[in-house]
């Protein structure tokens, strides 16, 4: 706290010298016409006088008590403050307990900062800009708000980028620039404009920590700094500088609870640096790659000794592949992964980072990009170690964190309202705390791998009363195994299935031994009528008709769907725009 005060107070004052304030003006008077005169054969000779303005873009000054940064200000010098802008946005969120409806928009402000003024980029946080509606954007100081341009976010880093189009927004604006990884106890200053008041905050504290950490956006774990600096809301993509006025991060979450007090997170620059090449490289954001399995630790003695390993190896047990990664090729369960590109990996599953420091395997994995080979060591059936090079990309999971934004996929037929599970559904349907709320099947289908590609977790969300389904009513949230003894792979396999469907009854297996049984004239039939007394638009979502229209013959589809319900549709509703459902599928596939 000392520290804190004494970088915002003024130098005390010295003592006045005897002689009376005469005196000491004139003293002071003669003092600054030596300095004046210093000054003007400094230029002379080439050199810098005293006080003169520093090279733009560094904004920042070091301070004579304590060595601590503080904005530059006065005379032509440049402020860092200035390329700090603040995010206004209005979020508009898909409701994913009834996907044919959007949540009422919400509006929140967070913070960003320019990193390129000639190509006009701010970089912010992902869960600032996620389901936006409008983005606008206001600079330090100005009254006036200019909308602003996602170009791409990053779920899993938490990081977007976007632009301005108005040229005037970009006036005299200079961006910030990155330093590298701070050290353990290095100061760093974060800057934004978190909630308390409108105008711009600063505060300070030191790195005390430096890990992989799981980021709660995208659920992923990346190399974080934890900070003792104060981090709240509004503050989230707000820049973190270090003394020389460098960006070394940004700011993004915190942590808060009461075992635990000044724990905020920041983004570094290797994560940042690794985003921004990543777009710059691909031209949208492609996300950090992964190996696709899961290890355990091999601290053990007897079982190292059981598994073949010599004295002076050293390595991590691979306990689960995932089926659909590139790795499952070359890796298999039981194999001991020993280095990843040549770098040796401790039993307990962490490398060397720095002088002193550990850190996990897996931020070397997050170092490389989507589409890129790794050079892999293993230890196999107690033989001699092999090298394999697996292709990295991103993890697929069974159970989506995120849809990238897109609308929720949904398919109803006589009243069976059906949709994949996602985290972003098991959110909406118990809470922030699904994980204690959500029944036990569920969430452990949430921590399984994919068995192959396209697979989804179908569940029977909910029933809306008709006559066609009574006695179905009370199901809710049961995952659909088999439709007429198919087994049910995805929302959009199903899709199929009921439009293929020749058979006088429509079967749904569902787990715990559940049976649905409609018949299948009935059931086409009444579902019009049931998606009118619901105010429901449409029986499926955009990306399942989609898929429809691309998988089925067009006239064979427009039979089985039924002419006389979309001769109504047609009429009285507004279907989806062909330029509306392109890329869906492929969201909802991986």
């Amino acid at each position: 706290k000392s520290a804190i005060r004494a970088r915002g107070s003024p130098p005390a004052r010295p003592p006045a010298p005897p002689g009376g304030r005469g005196e000491e003006r004139n003293r002071m008077g003669n003092r600054r016409r030596e300095q004046g005169a210093r000054g003007r054969n400094q230029e002379a000779a080439g050199k810098s006088p005293p006080g003169s303005p520093r090279p733009k873009g560094r904004g920042r000054s070091r301070s004579q008590d304590n060595g601590a940064i503080s904005p530059s200000s006065g005379g032509e010098d440049y402020n860092v403050m200035d390329s700090i802008v603040k995010v206004f946005c209005t979020h508009t969120e898909p409701n994913f307990s009834l996907p044919w409806q959007k949540k009422r928009g919400v509006a929140s402000t967070s913070s960003g900062f320019v990193i390129s003024v000639t190509e006009r980029k701010i970089l912010t946080n992902a869960h600032s800009v996620e389901h936006h509606t409008q983005v606008k954007v206001k600079r330090r100081g100005s009254d006036e708000k200019h909308v602003a341009r996602v170009l791409t976010i990053g779920t899993e880093c938490d990081i977007a980028m976007l632009t301005v189009d108005d040229a005037s927004f970009w006036v005299d604006l200079e961006k910030i620039e990155f330093g590298v990884l701070p050290m353990l106890q290095d100061d760093v200053t974060v800057i934004g404009y978190p909630v308390g008041g409108d105008t711009i905050s600063v505060t300070s504290g030191v790195v005390s920590r430096i890990e992989v950490t799981s980021y709660l956006h995208g659920a992923t774990d990346l190399l974080s700094l934890q900070i003792d600096a104060a981090i709240n809301s509004g503050n989230s993509g707000g820049p973190a500088f270090n003394n020389q006025g460098e960006c070394v991060g940004i700011a993004f979450q915190s942590l808060k609870n009461e075992d635990a007090e000044n724990c905020g997170y920041v983004i570094p620059t290797p994560v940042v640096d690794h985003f921004i090449r990543d777009y710059e490289k691909n031209e949208k954001y492609t996300g950090f790659p992964g190996l696709g399995i899961e290890y355990q630790s091999l601290e053990n003695d007897a079982l190292r000794r059981a598994l073949g390993m010599k004295k002076d190896q050293k390595g991590v047990l691979i306990s689960r592949v995932n089926q659909t990664s590139p790795s499952a090729e070359c890796i298999r369960r039981g194999d001991i992964l020993l280095e990843f590109e040549g770098v040796e990996i401790a039993n307990d599953g962490t490398v060397s980072f720095r002088s002193g420091e550990r850190i996990n395997f897996t931020y070397l994995v997050s170092k490389k990009f989507s589409g890129e080979t790794a050079r892999v060591r293993i230890l196999r059936n107690k033989q001699k170690p092999m090298v394999v090079r697996p292709k990295l990309l991103p993890p697929r999971r069974l159970v989506p964190i995120h849809i990238k934004g897109e609308s929720p996929s949904y398919l109803i037929i006589a009243g069976l309202f059906f949709t994949p599970v996602s985290r972003q559904f098991l959110k909406s349907e118990y809470g922030k705390d699904y994980n204690y709320e959500a029944p036990v099947h569920i969430l452990r289908r949430s921590h399984e791998f994919p068995k192959k590609e396209g697979e989804q977790v179908v569940v029977l969300s909910s029933v809306l009363p008709a006559r066609v389904n009574v006695g179905y009513e009370d199901i809710v949230n049961t995952e659909v195994l088999a439709f007429n003894g198919t087994k049910v792979e995805n929302l959009f396999q199903l899709a199929t299935l009921l439009e293929q469907c020749r058979e006088e009854y429509m079967r749904f297996d569902l787990e715990f031994n559940q049976v649905v049984v409609l018949q299948t004239e009935e059931a086409r039939e009444s579902t019009e009528e049931i998606l009118q007394t619901h105010l429901i638009p449409s029986r499926m979502s955009a990306d399942v008709e989609d898929h429809l229209k691309v998988h089925l013959m067009p006239t064979r589809a427009r039979k089985q769907t039924g002419g006389r319900a979309e001769r109504k549709r047609s009429k009285g509703r507004r279907g989806p725009k062909e330029e509306e459902v392109g890329d869906m599928a492929v969201v909802v596939e991986q």
